[in-house]
């Protein structure tokens, strides 16, 4: 079984800045691809970034250059740094991480977060 614990979602200003983190604990082999996915009222799911085991990443033409997704593979963390923050960035944020469970038989997991809220005002 593998939890994810996110944080850092909050109220800010339009152009600001947020920082949120996402730590997986749990029986973890491996970690293979992490990322943030965002869901605004009414609206479908929808990735942001990922980022591979190798650390390339994806992102999501709505968040080039003003969102940065990273991870620290020692503490099985992955973070996204949010800056120039719009009012449409408003959603709750959900991560996801994919990998290999140490169980006996090491099965595949993929686990989402409990989703954290960002609200970006004009």
């Amino acid at each position: 079984q593998v939890r994810l614990v996110e944080s850092g979602g909050g109220l800010v200003q339009a152009g600001g800045s947020l920082r949120l983190s996402c730590a997986a604990s749990g029986s973890i082999f491996s970690i293979n691809a992490m990322g943030w996915y965002r869901q605004a009222p009414g609206k479908q799911r929808e990735l942001v970034a990922a980022i591979t085991s190798g650390d390339s990443t994806n992102y999501a033409d709505s968040v080039k250059g003003r969102f940065t997704i990273s991870r620290d593979n020692a503490k099985n963390t992955v973070y996204l740094q949010m800056n120039s923050l719009k009012p449409e960035d408003t959603a709750v944020y959900y991560c996801n991480v994919e990998g290999i469970s140490s169980s006996y038989y090491h099965t595949p997991f993929g686990s989402w977060g409990q989703g954290t809220q960002v609200t970006v005002s004009s």
